[in-house]
């Protein structure tokens, strides 16, 4: 399990550096994109479903994301775009279309529904994360 999460550290940071995060916000970016997956792997060794692992690991990088954006002052997204990154469905598509080229089309539907199923709890997600930061931030202006 710490192979993956080192893994999903690395993978984290390579693809903050493809999207151009300053050098003294790749190893925040990493950090946030290793406990995602952290997360995510202690629902499934709990014997969750991936759309349930999915939206812990989603709703824990999202939650860092934000907080160390406040804290480093920085957008969000320096955070939250790489971090994301390890829970995308990319195995979910592959089976997806490759039940397609094999013209099995209940595996096609199954594949998908799940695929969907989990980039949906992915975007929710970071929805409910947004939403409750903007609430905090506009309740924060409001006492000073």
């Amino acid at each position: 399990m710490m192979i993956q999460v080192v893994a999903a550290y690395f993978v984290t940071i390579f693809f903050a550096i493809m999207f151009n995060t300053s050098k003294n916000q790749l190893l925040i970016s990493g950090l946030v994109g290793a406990v995602g997956w952290w997360g995510y792997l202690i629902v499934i060794h709990s014997n969750y479903s991936s759309v349930t692992a999915s939206f812990i690991g989603a709703f824990l990088v999202s939650l860092l994301a934000n907080l160390f954006s406040k804290i480093r002052k920085s957008p969000v997204t320096i955070f939250q775009i790489p971090g994301i990154i390890p829970l995308v469905p990319g195995m979910g598509m592959y089976k997806t279309l490759y039940a397609v080229i094999e013209e099995d089309y209940n595996l096609v539907a199954k594949h998908l529904f799940e695929t969907l199923q989990i980039a949906g709890s992915i975007a929710v997600a970071m929805m409910i994360i947004f939403s409750l930061s903007t609430i905090f931030d506009q309740h924060i202006a409001k006492k000073t």
